[in-house]
């Protein structure tokens, strides 16, 4: 695989790359009504808008309470969503959709004998029950959260987890994201990095490029 020549593991940011964010939404679309798509999006903005104030402020909650906050101000900007499907919402993040490459992808990867983990913002019960309905328990090696290191990505202290607990040198593990700012991130912190660019969205960071930017994690065949 072209610039991963050296890859011994595998390491998938969980949000908007294994797992489809705005599952949660899409679930509920009809009783959310007309604003869903706007409500999703402004969720998910927020959400990662509170992680990154935290980190510079020298803060640090679990991701679910942001997610939590964040919510609570999509539904106060969408005035025409019920506010009592905030529940049923928070339940469905809990147990987001993987995109439906995902399992084979990670098959795929430890069948060449490749190392896989995860490294998410999600906090460990968040990220257990995503994993579990998920049904990826069994293809994944490390599930970390940067709750450890009680902050948030970018901060280079998240992305140091990784190569504590996989026991090699940032240079020999791969790392993916779909969010381009997590990629600059990790490239930043020494890892050779893929873009899961599914929206094909314009390039950004130009100072952190990826080693390879795909559509899909069916691409990583």
């Amino acid at each position: 695989m072209t610039h991963l020549a050296s890859a011994r593991a595998f390491v998938f940011d969980a949000y908007g790359t294994l797992f489809d964010v705005h599952s949660a939404v899409a679930r509920h679309r009809g009783q959310i009504g007309a604003e869903a798509d706007r409500l999703s999006e402004i969720w998910r903005a927020k959400q990662l808008e509170y992680s990154w104030v935290l980190s510079l402020t020298g803060a640090y909650q679990p991701f679910w309470i942001l997610t939590e906050r964040a919510l609570a101000y999509a539904l106060a900007r969408c005035s025409t969503v019920d506010r009592g499907v905030k529940p049923m919402l928070m339940e469905a993040y809990r147990t987001l959709d993987a995109y439906p490459e995902v399992p084979d992808a990670l098959a795929g990867l430890r069948a060449r004998g490749m190392r896989t983990g995860i490294l998410s913002n999600g906090d460990p019960g968040m990220l257990a029950d995503a994993v579990a309905s998920a049904g990826v328990a069994d293809l994944i090696d490390a599930v970390l959260s940067v709750d450890a290191a009680g902050v948030f990505k970018t901060d280079p202290r998240s992305y140091a987890l990784v190569p504590a607990a996989l026991g090699l040198p940032a240079s020999e593990i791969a790392f993916l994201s779909s969010n381009r700012w997590d990629v600059a991130g990790a490239s930043a912190f020494g890892f050779p990095c893929v873009w899961v660019n599914r929206l094909n969205l314009p390039d950004e960071y130009p100072d952190h490029r990826p080693v390879r930017v795909v559509a899909s994690l069916s691409e990583l065949a």
